[in-house]
């Protein structure tokens, strides 16, 4: 919040990270892939909404292909802290496969705070063959 009591917020989910958009020396992500920031995600992302929860607060917003398409919105508070990615990967990129959970395993050596979870909604949404 700024003096005003308004809502202040990093734009990370619309804008290239500097710390490693470009950068030679960014860090590499398990996968060997350099890392580029969630801008990216966002981009390649048919919607992305991101909650963020503080203790003085949280909020959600909504971007369509990387561009924020909502404000700031205000959640209820729960107590909880940390930030939550909810995300649709853009039709264009084909089909995406999901890591089973022994792929994901270098990630929680790499980021011990961060946690994973896959929640698959095609087939229970349209059925096996679906395409979506």
């Amino acid at each position: 919040m700024d003096e005003h009591d308004q809502n202040v917020k990093k734009p990370v989910m619309a804008t290239k990270d500097l710390r490693f958009f470009d950068f030679p020396q960014a860090e590499a992500l398990p996968d060997g892939c350099p890392r580029r920031g969630m801008s990216v995600v966002a981009a390649l992302s048919e919607w992305l909404v991101h909650t963020n929860r503080r203790l003085n607060g949280a909020w959600t917003q909504r971007y369509e292909h990387g561009v924020p398409v909502s404000d700031l919105e205000p959640v209820e508070v729960d107590g909880t802290t940390g930030t939550l990615v909810h995300f649709k990967p853009d039709k264009s990129l084909g089909s995406v496969t999901l890591p089973g959970d022994g792929d994901l395993s270098p990630l929680a050596t790499t980021w011990p705070h961060l946690k994973v979870q896959v929640d698959d909604r095609r087939l229970r949404r349209h059925g096996p063959g679906s395409a979506e």
